[in-house]
């Protein structure tokens, strides 16, 4: 497909980073020449310096004949007018990042008057997912698919967890709950587990299945479920905002922590429930007088990942339950895996995937196209949803077990209907099932390439 990305930010060359690695011919469009060089240099993509809002730079980057443009600048004016231009001149489809709340309540009528097919908001994106992940503490991400009605979870294992030190096939005779171990890192190694999988403490898992049985799982396990009541959040920012307004409407209390006045005014505006503390959120004296530590939960989101990562280790060391922290750049992310805090955060990533989710469906709306994607462990694995339809023949109402996958390959669940199952070698897929698909190989964009 021809791409073009207009705004080579952080969201936007992790955009291209992913679709440049799916072999997408992809044009950057960047009015600053230091911003396309590291692109040019690092990615297989093609530059173009400019305005993206010009007509002249949207012609010259090939927007009468794209198939995608997709406008991710700090301006949400300017990726509003680069799609409407975009689609004027010819384009096949346009996505606008729009981050303002203010905009968030006229989504559809934008979609409906610039023709816009998508509205992307890395703030809100990143909102939801925390407010996921603080609905199971003991998990550091949270995955829904079939919407809403099955989720994946990923837990750090102890050396007290149940499971610890037991092959798989052992553990599944006890039958303690209906849910799949789906993924795991062990050892700096990437595995689907099998039978003869031995989990060990400080492995990292992946589970899937219903709320219920993956709580059920988790308790039996040995982790305990105490629920959020409530969390202090570092930052104000607008996903501070978001999440505040998730916590609320599921009853958890909200404090936060905001230098600037003028934020703190337009906090307290919009959040009559929460309590605004304005101050540094690093200065001890603070976190010590107004109990930021003393809250079930603590969630880091300045806009300096230094400041985010030293004040999570603060919490984590201060016996905070639960601890999030927003991480931008990608070497710090990595330094974060080895310290142990709860859950990361990233919003450039939450939005990159739900682009090459949206990419991967267009590439194949002839076939099953893929509902959900969850890149995992680095990206080296991913969780996809497919509905299965007509052109998934090869594979309907064939025992699983009888199926020839290919290797690194899992179905971890199906919704058929109302009903959740985990499936077994005898079980099948039929026509109008919502599958679930556990993948090593990268790249997978229907139902059927799941077969050798």
């Amino acid at each position: 497909m021809k791409i073009i990305i207009i705004g080579n930010g952080k969201v936007g060359y992790a955009i291209a980073s992913q679709l440049a690695g799916e072999h997408h011919e992809i044009m950057m469009v960047d009015a600053k020449r230091s911003a396309l060089e590291r692109a040019d240099s690092a990615l297989d993509v093609m530059c173009v310096e400019g305005n993206g809002a010009s007509i002249r730079v949207l012609v010259e980057a090939g927007a009468r004949t794209a198939d995608l443009v997709i406008a991710v600048t700090n301006a949400d004016e300017t990726n509003l007018v680069c799609c409407l231009i975009a689609k004027k001149l010819g384009a096949k489809h346009t996505i606008a990042r729009v981050r303002n709340p203010e905009y968030r309540r006229d989504a559809d009528l934008l979609k409906r008057e610039i023709g816009l097919d998508m509205v992307i908001n890395p703030d809100l994106g990143a909102a939801k997912e925390i407010a996921r992940i603080l609905s199971f503490p003991a998990a550091f991400s949270v995955e829904p698919f079939a919407r809403g009605r099955i989720d994946m979870i990923g837990v750090h294992l102890s050396a007290e967890d149940s499971i610890v030190g037991k092959p798989l096939s052992e553990v599944h005779k006890v039958r303690l709950a209906e849910v799949l171990l789906c993924a795991a890192e062990q050892d700096g190694e990437i595995v689907i587990p099998d039978g003869n999988f031995v989990p060990r403490a400080g492995d990292k898992i992946y589970m899937i299945g219903t709320r219920e049985e993956l709580q059920k799982m988790l308790r039996k396990m040995g982790h305990t479920q105490q629920k959020v009541k409530d969390v202090s959040i570092l930052g104000g920012g607008r996903i501070a905002m978001y999440l505040a307004w998730e916590l609320d409407r599921s009853g958890i209390g909200v404090q936060i922590v905001e230098r600037k006045a003028e934020k703190c005014e337009a906090l307290a505006a919009q959040l009559p429930r929460a309590m605004i503390i304005q101050g540094d959120g690093t200065d001890q004296a603070l976190i010590r007088d107004e109990g930021v530590f003393e809250s079930d939960a603590f969630v880091a989101l300045t806009d300096r990942d230094e400041d985010n990562l030293l004040m999570a280790l603060s919490a984590q060391r201060a016996g905070v339950p639960k601890v999030l922290a927003k991480m931008s750049r990608p070497n710090y992310i990595d330094l974060v895996q080895d310290t142990r805090i709860g859950s990361i955060i990233s919003p450039k990533d939450i939005i990159a995937d739900q682009i090459t989710r949206y990419v991967r469906a267009l590439a194949n709306s002839e076939g099953s196209a893929v509902e959900t994607l969850y890149k995992m462990l680095g990206g080296e694995m991913e969780a996809l949803e497919f509905t299965a339809g007509p052109g998934s023949r090869a594979l309907l109402d064939i025992p699983l077990k009888d199926l020839p996958l290919k290797k690194g390959i899992l179905i971890g669940a199906i919704a058929r209907g109302d009903k959740i199952m985990i499936p077994g070698g005898l079980s099948t897929i039929q026509e109008g099932d919502h599958v679930v698909v556990v993948s090593k190989a990268i790249g997978i964009d229907d139902l059927t390439d799941v077969l050798a």
